[in-house]
C-alpha cells in the first residue's frame, strides 16, 4: 500500500514548523519544502548552476545567496517566474524521491504555499495549522527584526487564513503545545483507521 500523503500548510506565525516537528516526534517522516530549496541552493545543489546562469550576482562562494535573489526579484518583474521555472521542477523531483523512499504508512509534506501553488491536488488530504490573528501577530512580531510593515507585506502575499480553512481537509489550532500534540496524534489515528476500514 502506498504511503498516505498529508499536505501540511499554514501562514506565517501559525505554528506550522512546530506542528511538523510534532508529526516527526510520532515517527511520521516529514518532507520540508523550505529545507529542499535550501539544499538546492547550497554548494553542490542542483539549482546552483541554472540559477546563477540567469542571476550571476546570486552566486556567492559556490552557493546561491537568497538575499541577492530577493534584490533581483524586486528589480525585475519577470525574475520570479524565471526563477520558479527552474526551482519548482527540482523541488517536485525532490518531493517525489522522498515519497518513493518513505517506508512509513503516512508521510507529511510541509509546504508553505500548498494551496497557492495548487500542490494540494497531489495530496490524499491536507491539514491547515492555524491560530487566532492576535496570537499570530504576537508570535511574528516577537521575531528578531520583524516589523508591523513586514508582517503586513507577508500576509498580503499569502492566501487569507479563512480561505485556507475552507479548503483544508483537517485543521489544527495551535493555541498551546499540548493541545496541538493531541490533535496530531488524533489525526494520525484517524488516518490509520480510515485506511484500515
Amino acid at each position: 500500500m502506498n504511503a498516505f500523503r498529508l499536505g501540511l500548510t499554514g501562514s506565517i506565525g501559525m505554528g506550522k514548523s512546530t506542528t511538523a516537528a510534532l508529526f516527526a516526534d510520532e515517527g511520521i517522516p516529514v518532507w520540508d519544502a523550505d529545507a529542499s530549496v535550501h539544499s538546492l541552493y547550497a554548494t553542490g545543489g542542483r539549482a546552483v548552476e541554472p540559477v546563477s546562469a540567469i542571476c550571476p550576482a546570486a552566486l556567492v562562494d559556490g552557493s546561491i545567496d537568497r538575499s541577492a535573489l530577493k534584490l533581483w526579484i524586486a528589480s525585475d518583474p519577470s525574475a520570479l517566474k524565471r526563477l520558479e521555472s527552474i526551482v519548482h521542477p527540482l523541488v517536485a523531483k525532490d518531493r517525489a524521491t522522498f515519497l518513493t523512499t518513505a517506508t512509513s504508512d503516512i508521510v507529511v509534506f510541509d509546504i508553505p504555499l500548498l494551496f497557492e501553488k495548487g500542490t494540494e491536488s497531489e495530496m490524499d488530504a491536507t491539514v491547515l495549522v492555524t491560530a487566532p490573528l492576535c496570537l499570530q501577530r504576537r508570535r511574528v512580531l516577537s521575531r528578531p527584526g520583524m516589523t508591523e510593515e513586514q508582517f503586513s507585506a507577508i500576509l498580503a502575499r499569502q492566501m487569507p487564513d479563512a480561505e485556507k480553512r475552507s479548503r483544508a481537509t483537517h485543521i489544527i489550532e495551535t493555541l498551546n503545545l499540548d493541545a496541538a500534540r493531541a490533535c496530531v496524534r488524533a489525526l494520525i489515528a484517524f488516518i490509520r483507521e480510515e485506511r484500515d476500514a
